[in-house]
């Protein structure tokens, strides 16, 4: 691996293989020359120091591993885990892993602390190097074992938006919902990395014990790969529950899509990368009951239904009521959980030039399929012209809230820059 002048984060590989067992070696050592005094201090070999003891069994997995040098400095450091193969599964198999571990070096590259938790139930090597001034290296290896978390108490990924291969507008938030409750949001928090190939700040945002919503203070730059690490594994998100492995997701963010409407003015905008694609003709809420008026603000497009039946029950208004309705519609797009939607209705001879909808945005067939064509997950819809707004939690109304409030809901109060250097602060700390 390639060891830069400075280093703050500092990579090491992470196995998905058996592990051999290996012994504590170190290279080096005083020579013994009949007549000669001891050796110059800046050329003693490096002594290295391992945290946790080698040996050590059953190590809380939220457990920091930490590397010191004396008479020298570090030069590598290798963690290798491995969990033991499933009953049923071929002996040596294990499960891959997504995430390296690394580490922070500290500025005079003696002391190495690791990043992310460890895996619970995992066989964990750790192989330590240190070079002297006149560049004699010494290794040094510790073998441990972390404690296995209990079934039942095992924190894993319920559901993610987006997901990996998805290709997403720039207004996409990064939405993870969990299996299990999350009161220590700090550390959960910290252990959740997103990297971009265009820097932006970012913060993440508790919706729920169970759901953590990241977005960025600006839209996404348009066309760019965007990666989201959960360093989960070992982490304690709750007393007792540790994450049980760690997740990688991958997704690209393409052209920028904008969409705006002023509900008087019956139509819609579309640009593509700032220059005008088209206008379509629209009719919206009727605006005789607030659940009828179609909702002012930023709204961000979250899912597409080719066929779609439209029923005023959802809302808890019978559909055979005076008010009610029940109807299939097709390229149905959604904008809101409260029941708004763009889609077709041609059966609506308003379009274009009166808002009778009961709050959706209606248009003529061939305009809501090509919007269904070409509308990707996190294209954003911008609307005024209304005396309701959408709530910042109404779907992904999340642009409705200021940055300054938007970081109020990060446990760290801390923004995270998408460069890769890291997240605010450590998965280590309290717990509850």
């Amino acid at each position: 691996m390639t060891h830069p002048t400075t280093v703050r984060r500092f990579g090491v590989a992470l196995a998905a293989l058996a592990l051999a067992t290996t012994a504590c070696t170190s290279s080096g050592g005083e020579a013994e020359t009949q007549g000669n005094t001891a050796a110059p201090e800046d050329t003693e070999p490096a002594e290295l120091v391992i945290t946790p003891d080698d040996g050590t069994e059953q190590l809380e997995p939220n457990s920091p591993i930490q590397v010191t040098a004396e008479h020298g400095v570090i030069t590598d450091v290798q963690v290798d885990q491995v969990v033991p193969s499933e009953a049923g599964t071929e002996a040596g198999e294990a499960a891959e892993d997504p995430l390296d571990m690394t580490g922070r070096l500290s500025e005079d590259e003696t002391e190495w602390t690791s990043d992310w938790a460890l895996t619970p139930g995992a066989e964990v090597v750790v192989t330590a190097t240190a070079a002297n001034a006149a560049g004699e290296e010494t290794e040094l290896v510790h073998e441990f074992t972390t404690l296995p978390a209990t079934p039942g108490m095992m924190l894993e990924l319920a559901s993610n938006y987006p997901t990996s291969g998805d290709t997403v507008g720039v207004g996409m938030p990064v939405v993870i919902n969990f299996d299990l409750p999350v009161t220590n949001k700090e550390q959960v928090e910290n252990s959740m990395e997103v990297t971009a190939e265009q820097e932006v700040d970012g913060a993440w945002n508790w919706l729920s014990d169970q759901m953590a919503v990241f977005r960025t203070e600006e839209y996404w730059e348009p066309y760019q790969n965007v990666t989201v690490d959960l360093h989960l594994a070992g982490v304690e998100a709750s007393e007792g529950v540790y994450g049980a492995r760690n997740y990688q997701i991958d997704f690209e963010v393409g052209r920028e899509l904008i969409a705006t409407q002023h509900v008087p003015d019956h139509e819609m905008e579309i640009t593509i990368d700032g220059e005008h694609e088209r206008t379509l003709e629209v009719s919206n809420g009727m605006g005789t009951t607030r659940a009828y008026t179609t909702t002012s603000g930023t709204h961000v497009f979250m899912e597409r239904y080719e066929h779609l039946t439209m029923d005023s029950a959802t809302l808890g208004v019978p559909a055979d009521s005076p008010n009610g309705y029940r109807v299939d519609v097709q390229y149905a797009i959604r904008t809101s959980n409260s029941g708004e939607f763009v889609h077709e209705a041609d059966y609506n001879p308003n379009i274009g030039s009166a808002n009778t909808s009961h709050g959706c945005t209606n248009m003529r067939s061939e305009d809501a399929r090509w919007m269904f064509e070409n509308i990707l997950m996190g294209d954003i819809l911008d609307t005024t012209g209304t005396d309701r707004q959408i709530e910042w939690n109404n779907g992904w109304g999340y642009w409705e809230k200021s940055w300054d409030e938007w970081l109020e809901g990060s446990v760290t109060g801390e923004p995270q820059t998408t460069d890769g250097s890291g997240t605010p602060g450590s998965v280590f700390g309290e717990t509850e």
